[in-house]
């Protein structure tokens, strides 16, 4: 299960690949190509594993292809051994994957696309009717998604008071709302308390760090909702135990 699933994370992972591409721009998706000469990848040059260089032109191959696709294919490796529930492994691992497209566009292009946190919500919430109860039913999707919306929203409006327009995009609020769905109301508070803490941590770190950054730059935040997200789709049943013993 292990080799199975870090194989299909491979293919997620040029999938995501592609998508972070055609989606920012509203194009259709197509075969991975190259940015330089639009030389279209042939057989199994698709995976950025297997090139270096495009075969065309010799332009080398963009590191982000390879960290999606490589970072997808170890995580996915690992989803089985942490999600032992067959039906939950599935649908979690579609909601990372969602998740990961997520990440990969908002650092790129600082945009949070309706395309995806839309259907996301839609599909978290159908996906509530068929995992184990103790990962969500329908009920506490659609009350998960209320509420993360309302909480997320109560912070933009309070960003927009204090630090002006763009302190937080809408589209946070919209991914919050699909986070909600996906874990449930019993999950989400613990989701957007995490995200907070790895915004703010690592906000201040790299204040101190990069001089180029300041206190008016705008750092994107969609990234650590979303890994807030994928930890607690993966440890989100335990933590919940944990906090309610």
């Amino acid at each position: 299960m292990n080799l199975l699933f870090a194989f299909i994370g491979l293919i997620v992972g040029v999938l995501i690949n592609v998508l972070a591409d055609a989606l920012p721009e509203r194009e259709r998706a197509q075969r991975p190509f190259c940015l330089q000469c639009g030389h279209v990848h042939q057989g199994v040059g698709v995976l950025s594993l297997t090139r270096r260089k495009c075969a065309h032109c010799g332009a080398a191959t963009r590191k982000r292809e390879w960290w999606v696709e490589a970072g997808t294919a170890v995580l996915f490796a690992a989803l089985p051994s942490l999600i032992p529930n067959p039906t939950n492994l599935v649908v979690n691992s579609i909601y990372i994957a969602i998740l990961i497209l997520i990440i990969v566009i908002d650092l790129e292009n600082k945009l949070i696309l309706d395309i995806v946190t839309y259907p996301a919500t839609a599909l978290a919430v159908l996906g509530s009717f068929i995992v184990t109860p103790d990962q969500n039913n329908w009920k506490l999707a659609l009350l998960g998604a209320a509420v993360g919306f309302v909480v997320f929203f109560l912070f933009y409006w309070v960003g927009q008071l204090l630090f002006g327009p763009g302190a937080l995009g809408f589209g946070d609020v919209k991914l919050s709302m699909a986070m909600g769905a996906m874990l449930g109301f019993h999950r989400i508070f613990f989701a957007l308390t995490l995200a907070v803490l790895l915004g703010g941590v690592i906000s201040l770190l790299v204040l101190l760090i990069n001089r180029r950054v300041n206190k008016r730059t705008y750092l994107p935040y969609g990234q650590y909702l979303a890994v807030a997200a994928i930890f607690m789709l993966i440890w989100g049943v335990q933590v919940f135990q944990w906090y309610t013993n």
